[in-house]
């Protein structure tokens, strides 16, 4: 998914040569677009890797409406979402109808400034809120009344609309990482309460496999030799940080740039499959990398990566 920006911060979204739509996808979007068309936001939830942003990010297309990005820190508050003074502006005026008398009138106002929730409340956009739980929680009450009485209150400083209707076509589509995540807030349960959340956690296989082929140039048989294996040791739970997809994809544009061939006896294959996994996996009791879990990364390759295929060339 490639983003085009335009006037006032907004993008438009345009699905990238590697963008993948599956039955399981489609069936996913499906089910979040009812939920936004009879008015409620999207959550979704998931670990890194899981697809939580392109998922967002997709269904935001679907929208068809203009699109602001917003991505959560932990140095946010409210003024970060709905907007702030910005400088000020002076205005001078010189007053010259008598000739031999000159007047001056010097005035100067702050100059506010709109944020991505306000702009997408009052155009109708769609806010897509990435790791929403990274921002404290109370920057995040401003979104109470959006979401339920679909009404926006606004600082006075910005003059005298200080509240505002929500546009008709405003949707909102969040993201967030799991409570335990390093960096991330728990939210409010008023907020989580407000939205529909769907668990991520990755894609089935065959999306995954569509997505390293479109990623990576190799063949689907290839590709999905690669994805197995990084399946099997996800489920293994012998790592410290979760493989994901994004490893997957990693090997397999590696193999292809580099030219090789997904098969075991392919040596520089091989290394770079311990490259890419083996920090991941469990250490020793004394810290150091572990001997053994290396040669599980090994033996993977082994059996989903076996021989060297009839028909590939030597």
């Amino acid at each position: 998914m490639t983003t085009t920006p335009e006037a006032e911060g907004l993008l438009h979204l345009q699905p990238g040569p590697d963008h993948v739509r599956t039955p399981a996808t489609e069936r996913l979007a499906s089910r979040a677009l009812a939920y936004l068309d009879a008015g409620f936001p999207v959550h979704f939830r998931g670990p890194a890797g899981s697809g939580k942003t392109k998922t967002a990010l997709d269904l935001a297309d679907r929208l068809g409406r203009p699109v602001l990005l917003l991505v959560g820190d932990a140095s946010f508050d409210t003024a970060a979402l709905v907007g702030r003074e910005s400088g000020s502006r002076t205005r001078r005026v010189v007053d010259r109808y008598i000739t031999s008398v000159m007047k001056v009138e010097t005035e100067t106002v702050p100059v506010w400034l709109d944020r991505a929730l306000t702009v997408a409340c009052a155009e109708g956009c769609t806010l897509v809120y990435d790791e929403f739980n990274r921002a404290p929680a109370a920057a995040n009450n401003v979104l109470l009344t959006v979401l339920e009485e679909r009404v926006l209150s606004l600082p006075k400083a910005r003059g005298s609309d200080t509240a505002i209707r929500v546009h008709p076509n405003f949707r909102a589509i969040f993201t967030s990482n799991p409570e335990d995540h390093a960096g991330t807030e728990e939210a409010q349960d008023a907020l989580l309460d407000r939205m529909v959340t769907i668990d991520l956690d990755g894609f089935d296989r065959d999306t995954e496999v569509a997505i390293a082929v479109a990623r990576s140039g190799l063949d689907a048989e290839q590709a999905g030799r690669i994805v197995d294996l990084v399946r099997d040791f996800r489920l293994s739970r012998e790592w410290t940080r979760r493989p994901t997809l994004r490893a997957s994809v990693m090997i397999a544009r590696l193999a292809k740039a580099q030219g090789l061939q997904v098969a075991a006896e392919e040596e520089r294959f091989v290394e770079i499959v311990l490259d890419v996994l083996g920090s991941r996996v469990k250490p020793s009791a004394a810290g150091l990398p572990d001997p053994k879990h290396r040669q599980m990364l090994v033996r993977l390759v082994e059996h989903f990566c076996g021989p060297r295929l009839a028909g590939l060339p030597a």
